[in-house]
């Protein structure tokens, strides 16, 4: 069983997202525990002070690192630590096959300004991003890695198939999904679809995924290509 811990100041946010959809059946199937931990019940002072203004100035309020540090060290031995942060790395599919073989997950979810930067090189084991914005809280980009990784487990979707078919599974952006009615508002469903010949359909798909991938995302191919020249 994979136990994913998340350090938060608003775990009302998180709870309904682990209790729904893949999440919640995964949980129900002892796949997956969830544990939201308050980062405020790591405070010692009457108002349970979690931030403070910024050496040197400017602008906002930054997270203190106790409570962060003490949280965490509540959990127990732990083995992957991930702070939610804009300044991360990009937050990939092979992150998420990589997390998913682990048997522990804390996430660390910051707010207001940032976090203090000794909560990222002192605690956290990486420093991830769900994409180039700036979010209010960690707790959103927590959920995408959350979702991202327990769907992965073996057991948490119906059959392995629908996760090898999703965009970035083999590198490349998926092909379109189509499902009746074959007409719609004038708008119908490719012909080579309801051929029933497995061998054109099959073609086709490759063909729509590589399309997608060089319209929408070039820089896929490229990394792709990278990680040829590299073997």
């Amino acid at each position: 069983m994979l136990t994913i811990d998340v350090v938060t100041l608003f775990p009302e946010v998180v709870a309904p997202f682990t209790a729904t959809s893949i999440p919640g059946r995964a949980a129900a199937a002892g796949l997956v525990t969830f544990n939201l931990v308050q980062l405020r019940d790591f405070t010692h002072d009457r108002h349970r002070t979690v931030d403070d203004t910024p050496y040197g100035g400017g602008a906002g309020m930054v997270l203190k690192p106790e409570p962060f540090f003490e949280a965490v060290e509540s959990l127990g031995p732990v083995e992957s630590v991930v702070l939610l942060s804009a300044r991360g790395r990009p937050f990939t599919h092979h992150d998420a096959v990589r997390l998913s073989l682990a048997s522990q997950l804390t996430f660390l979810c910051g707010h207001y300004k940032d976090v203090d930067q000794r909560v990222a090189e002192g605690l956290a084991t990486e420093e991830r991003s769900v994409g180039d914005f700036v979010l209010s809280g960690g707790e959103p980009a927590a959920l995408c890695v959350l979702d991202a990784v327990v769907r992965l487990l073996p057991g948490a979707l119906g059959d392995h198939e629908s996760a090898s078919s999703d965009s970035h599974y083999d590198g490349l952006l998926s092909p379109p999904s189509y499902t009746r009615p074959p007409e719609y508002r004038g708008m119908t469903v490719p012909e080579v679809l309801l051929s029933g010949n497995h061998a054109r359909i099959a073609e086709w798909r490759e063909a729509e995924s590589e399309r997608l991938t060089r319209e929408r995302r070039p820089d896929l191919l490229e990394r792709d290509d990278r990680a040829g020249q590299a073997e």
